[in-house]
C-alpha cells in the first residue's frame, strides 16, 4: 500500500440505485474537508436493481472507492462485517446507504475520535419519516435489550458508528454466524462515548428491514448476548410444577367432597393445553439456541465474494 489511509467509510449496498449516486456525493463533499486519505468501501449484498454496475462505475472512476461484490445475498450484518474485513483505515465508519444516516455526522463523530474514544457511536434523538409504530417497537427492542443482556447495549443506536482500528481487528476476530454488530461493538469494550443526531427521512427506495427481518434481529440480539430465554423456560417449568402440586390435592379434597367443579373433560383439557404450551416454548427456546450452534459448527464461511479488491487485511 503505497499511502496510508486514515479513514474507512463502509456502506452496505442492497437495491440502493437512486440513493448510490446522492451517498457518494455527500461522503466525499464530507470525507475531503478532513485533508486525510481516506476510502469509501460499497458493499453489494446481492443487488438486483442495477446497483452494482453503479459500484463498479463509482470504483473506475474514484480509487477511493473499493467494491466488494457479494455473490449472493447474505444480510446486512455480514455485509458489514465483509467491509471491516476489508478496510484499511485507523478509523473506520459505518453508515447506511439510504441516507438516514447523514453522512455530515461523521465529522462530529470523527473529531469524538480524536479526543481518544475508540467507540463513538450515533444516538437518535429524532426519527423522520417512521411510521408510530416502528418507532415504537424499534425504542420497546432497544428498552428490552438493555435490561436482559449481559452486556449494556446503548439504546437508540444503530449501527452507524465511528470504530478505531484495535476495536475493528478485535471484532474481526469473532466470526459467529448470528450477527449482532452494534452488540458485539459494545462487548468488546474499550472507550466509548455518543453522539446525538437527527435520523432523516429515506432518500428514495423501500426499506430493507421490515417488521419480519427486525424481528430476527432482535431474535440475534437477544440468543447472541443473554440467557434470558433459557432462564425463562425453567421459570416457567417451575411455575407449572408449582401449580400442579397446589391444585393436586386441592382437586381430590373438592372430589371426595362430592363438588361438580373438576367433573368432565373441559378441566382436564385446560390442564393438558397449558402444561403442553408451557412444554413447547420450551422446547422453541432451547431450538433457537441449539440451531445457532449447529450454524456454529458446520464451519461455513460467513459471506462469499465475486468481485472484491486485493489487499485485504484480515
Amino acid at each position: 500500500m503505497s499511502e496510508e489511509i486514515y479513514y474507512s467509510i463502509i456502506a452496505p449496498i442492497f437495491n440502493e440505485l437512486e440513493n448510490l449516486p446522492v451517498l457518494y456525493q455527500r461522503i466525499c463533499e464530507v470525507m475531503d474537508k478532513t485533508n486525510e486519505n481516506w476510502e469509501l468501501l460499497l458493499i453489494d449484498d446481492g443487488s438486483t436493481d442495477g446497483s452494482t454496475g453503479i459500484i463498479r462505475d463509482l470504483a473506475t472512476k474514484d480509487e477511493k472507492v473499493r467494491p466488494v461484490i457479494f455473490a449472493r445475498n447474505f444480510g446486512h450484518q455480514i455485509a458489514v462485517t465483509a467491509g471491516l474485513d476489508y478496510s484499511r483505515g485507523k478509523a473506520v465508519t459505518i453508515i447506511d446507504s439510504d441516507l438516514q444516516d447523514p453522512p455530515e455526522v461523521i465529522l462530529e463523530l470523527i473529531e469524538k475520535w480524536k479526543q481518544g474514544y475508540e467507540v463513538v457511536y450515533a444516538v437518535r434523538s429524532e426519527r423522520e419519516g417512521e411510521t408510530w409504530f416502528k418507532t415504537f417497537t424499534a425504542s420497546l427492542f432497544y428498552r428490552i435489550i438493555y435490561r436482559i443482556t449481559d452486556v449494556k447495549i446503548p439504546m437508540d443506536t444503530g449501527d452507524f458508528r465511528l470504530m478505531d482500528r484495535k476495536v475493528v481487528d478485535v471484532m474481526n476476530k469473532m466470526r459467529e454466524h448470528h450477527r449482532f454488530l452494534r452488540g458485539m461493538s459494545a462487548w468488546v469494550g474499550f472507550k466509548q462515548i455518543g453522539v446525538e443526531y437527527k435520523r432523516a427521512a429515506r432518500m428514495a427506495g423501500s426499506t430493507k428491514y421490515p417488521f419480519k427481518k427486525m424481528l430476527k434481529l432482535a431474535l440475534t440480539a437477544i440468543t447472541g448476548f443473554s440467557y434470558v430465554p433459557l432462564q425463562l423456560a425453567t421459570y416457567l417449568g417451575f411455575i407449572s410444577a408449582g401449580i400442579s402440586i397446589i391444585t393436586i390435592p386441592i382437586v381430590a379434597i373438592l372430589r371426595f367432597a362430592g363438588s361438580q367443579s373438576f367433573f368432565g373433560q373441559a378441566s382436564t383439557l385446560i390442564a393438558v393445553l397449558f402444561f403442553g404450551g408451557v412444554q413447547l416454548i420450551s422446547l422453541g427456546i432451547l431450538g433457537e439456541y441449539i440451531g445457532r450452534i449447529y450454524d456454529e459448527v458446520k464451519g461455513r464461511p460467513l459471506y462469499i465474494v465475486s468481485e472484491a479488491p486485493s489487499e485485504k487485511l484480515n
